[in-house]
């Protein structure tokens, strides 16, 4: 391993380098606030992915449903026969959000977050179902495995309670959850501390479902990932449940990986684990509100079952379109694409929380919205005309909506996002 330091002529500016023999680790160019670490070998180093390029290869040949451009995969009715219905399963966890949560716990006893992933886990299942028009009859089973050394019972309870009052609160606006039991285990030896995931089941009629067919012509409605929705006990810093590995070791001060080692994965580099400079319970203030680094980060990631009822009760036959913004960020709908290009020209100011993560790594602009969805994490495609009726639905429960963009004819599927920072084309 190599490494070194270059300056210009008068000193105006340095560049940090490390690269080994085989393989090119970090640039980092200092005095150029426009430019950044090399962030992307960051995550390589941490085990994650933005694109989960590997993943998608590994399947790649596996059957993709009925209706490939689903947003969900969709099965022929195995459970119950009849041609005019389908069968929705969906599977997904907290990520390593339960990692987070872990430390917050551990530095203030506050079990509270705890019933935040459980809302992650179920959200990251049932909003992707919802985006088919699945928000009815759906059970849903847990699956958790802890090391128990670390994760006692009242960890489990609060995480199970919560999973009970979700559903309850999901119930009062019209969304029906069963819940199907589920499967907690003791495995220490593979888990390090937590991993939190649902599994979701729903049989629905066929002629009920959306199927994407995303066409130019289209307008790009965006709901808020940020603020206090009316079912919302506090303010939403829009985080979700994607990008967990990368806001936690760039944002949290590096005496954390002394005080938990339990919480990372021992093979990856000391220099990428916990690099930022704030503690967990730094106090933020946002308006009116003030909170902590941790809970601001922690929030739980906002469903919006609440709304895609009203949105399939009133605009079914006009919307073309539903995207989940969540692994992907801002470039998510490029996997629903044929023949056309969404261009956003009018997004949200990025939410503070993505200001402070942004500032904490360095990362460049174009990357983080392709991690992270940057203030909304909901889209809906339909005709112009009908954007205003998704907007006066999401302000009914106080979300903030907007029109975001429109979608244009193009050869190659792509993403144009053009902010105040820049403009990004994204084709895969």
């Amino acid at each position: 391993m190599f490494s070194g330091t270059s300056s210009c002529t008068g000193g105006k500016y340095r560049i940090d380098w490390l690269f080994s023999i085989n393989n090119f680790v970090k640039v980092e160019l200092i005095g150029f606030p426009y430019l950044c670490t090399m962030s992307t070998y960051k995550y390589d180093q941490r085990g994650v992915s933005a694109s989960k390029a590997e993943v998608h290869a590994a399947i790649q040949g596996l059957d993709k449903g009925l209706f490939p451009n689903a947003f969900c995969k969709i099965l022929p009715d195995v459970a119950g026969g009849d041609p005019g219905f389908c069968n929705i399963m969906h599977a997904d966890t907290a990520g390593t959000k339960t990692s987070l949560a872990y430390l917050y716990w551990r530095e203030t006893g506050d079990l509270s977050v705890w019933a935040g992933i459980a809302q992650d886990a179920i959200v990251m299942n049932l909003d992707d179902m919802g985006c088919v028009g699945c928000t009815q009859d759906i059970l849903l089973s847990s699956t958790i495995g802890r090391n128990k050394h670390l994760i006692p019972g009242d960890v489990i309870k609060t995480i199970i309670d919560a999973t009970v009052n979700f559903v309850s609160a999901m119930q009062s606006f019209g969304v029906s959850i069963h819940l199907a039991g589920g499967e907690t285990a003791d495995v220490g030896d593979i888990v390090r501390t937590i991993d939190v995931g649902y599994t979701a089941f729903a049989r629905m009629r066929r002629q009920d479902l959306l199927v994407n067919h995303i066409q130019p012509g289209d307008a790009v409605v965006a709901l808020a990932s940020f603020g206090k929705a009316s079912y919302e006990s506090d303010y939403n810093g829009g985080m979700g449940s994607n990008g967990l590995t990368s806001a936690r070791h760039d944002v949290l001060d590096h005496a954390y990986a002394a005080l938990y080692p339990e919480s990372f994965n021992p093979a990856v580099p000391e220099e990428v684990v916990y690099s930022g400079s704030r503690k967990l319970t730094d106090t933020i203030t946002i308006g009116n509100y003030t909170t902590t680094v941790g809970k601001l980060i922690l929030s739980p990631t906002r469903t919006y079952l609440p709304v895609l009822q009203l949105l399939f009760g009133q605009l079914r036959s006009q919307m073309h379109g539903l995207i989940h913004c969540t692994g992907g960020g801002q470039t998510k709908v490029l996997k629903f694409l044929e023949g056309c290009r969404v261009v956003k020209n009018n997004l949200f100011d990025p939410p503070p929380l993505f200001e402070l993560i942004r500032q904490e790594s360095g990362t460049g602009w174009k990357e983080m919205y392709q991690v992270f969805n940057m203030g909304h994490r909901l889209e809906v495609y339909l005709p112009q005309e009908y954007a205003q009726a998704v907007i006066d639905i999401a302000a009914h429960f106080n979300i903030d909506a907007r029109l975001v963009g429109y979608v244009e004819q193009a050869d190659v599927p792509a993403v144009r996002l053009e902010t105040p920072d820049g403009i990004f084309e994204y084709t895969e």
